[in-house]
């Protein structure tokens, strides 16, 4: 099936929409672009399990990266697949986002606020510039727990390297290596997630490292109940002495770690023993084997040969003869030196031959 769209984009279904609100409410977007005879924009759009294993959601062929190409993307990837409120939306589509990732990425306030000063120290124009740009958009401890502790794009930078070796092929090719690709992806993922759970766990690998790791510094906290009817607690680190606030209803704990991770931070677990309280509970269900298997429970069915479709009764697409890139003799390659590697000049020229003149004669020795 396709459905024709007033930009010429055509949507192709064939299996049910994915449902995206099983992965973590964080979704990356990025492109790359085609390398076929004709041009184009892959738009691709990832998360990620409570494993923090990648999950490709959502993909789309665009004539470019145009504002009206984007919106086409992200509102049916709001629509059809991601349709869940409070989903944070990461992109290195401007650069002023990449900046300030560059510069920070602080949990809680008072990190921020010594970054910050440090910052200022070396030139007021530098806090000047950090000032234009929303605090969210560069720091952990205001991003409102949007970001889930990620502050790049790098995962679905790691799928546009996949794609790599697909850019080149037709619209078809591509689509169809893409559909098998998934195809393979999910079986490996849901094999995997049911493998752990028939052995007994309960949470993903991941998520049971760091706790474990939780668990044995929590060995060393001091715990003061402060409100007891509301699940307030102070605790101190005792070798340092720093002293945290932990609100256990309403998740949060003064490190940053509780609220940014959504898993009980050292703190919590040392609460959680203190009080007699089981701290499973404080872990967020996108972590449980459970739901990660639902994340891969889709499953694929077989396109089948075109001879045994239904017969097709709608628009037919026709390429766009501007978007036809233009080839003409054999593609051009830079000069490339054999002595220094270097781009733009011959080894008989090259700066690094000591053995040879500018112009390329060899000077004779003298006797």
């Amino acid at each position: 099936m396709c459905q024709k769209e007033p930009s010429a984009a055509v949507e192709f279904e064939s299996i049910i929409p994915y449902d995206g609100n099983k992965i973590a409410p964080d979704v990356r977007v990025d492109s790359t672009n085609l390398c076929g005879k004709y041009k184009g924009t892959l738009l691709v759009a990832v998360s990620q399990d409570g494993n923090q294993n990648i999950v490709p959601i959502a993909f789309a062929i665009v004539e470019g990266e145009t504002s009206d190409a984007w919106y086409f993307f992200l509102s049916r990837l709001r629509k059809h697949v991601v349709t869940r409120d409070g989903v944070g939306l990461i992109s290195n589509q401007h650069d002023s986002i990449k900046s300030a990732i560059a510069r920070s990425s602080s949990k809680t306030m008072r990190e921020y606020n010594m970054r910050y000063q440090k910052l200022h120290e070396q030139g007021e124009i530098y806090t000047e510039w950090l000032d234009k740009i929303p605090r969210s958009q560069y720091a952990l401890a205001f991003d409102e727990g949007y970001r889930w502790g990620c502050m790049t794009t790098n995962l679905v930078e790691c799928i546009n390297s996949v794609l790599k070796g697909v850019r080149n092929l037709p619209v078809t090719a591509l689509v169809k290596e893409t559909f098998n690709r998934l195809n393979e992806l999910f079986t490996r993922k849901r094999a995997e997630a049911e493998a752990q759970m028939n052995v007994g766990h309960v949470f993903s690998e991941f998520v049971i490292t760091k706790l474990q790791a939780y668990q044995r510094a929590a060995g060393n906290i001091q715990v003061n109940c402060l409100d007891m009817q509301n699940e307030i607690f102070e605790v101190r680190e005792i070798p340092i002495g720093v002293e945290y606030r932990v609100n256990l209803r309403q998740c949060r704990c003064d490190c940053g770690d509780f609220q940014v991770d959504r898993i009980p931070c050292l703190h919590v677990f040392a609460t959680c023993a203190n009080q007699h309280l089981d701290w499973q509970v404080y872990v967020n269900e996108v972590y449980r084997l459970d739901e990660i298997r639902k994340v891969y429970r889709a499953r694929f069915r077989p396109l089948g040969d075109p001879t045994t479709w239904p017969v097709y009764q709608g628009p037919r697409m026709i390429p766009n003869p501007t978007f036809k890139r233009v080839c003409i003799g054999h593609p051009k390659k830079p000069r490339r030196c054999r002595i220094c590697g270097g781009n733009g000049h011959r080894c008989s020229r090259c700066p690094q031959d000591v053995g040879s003149s500018r112009g390329g004669s060899v000077a004779s020795a003298p006797y």
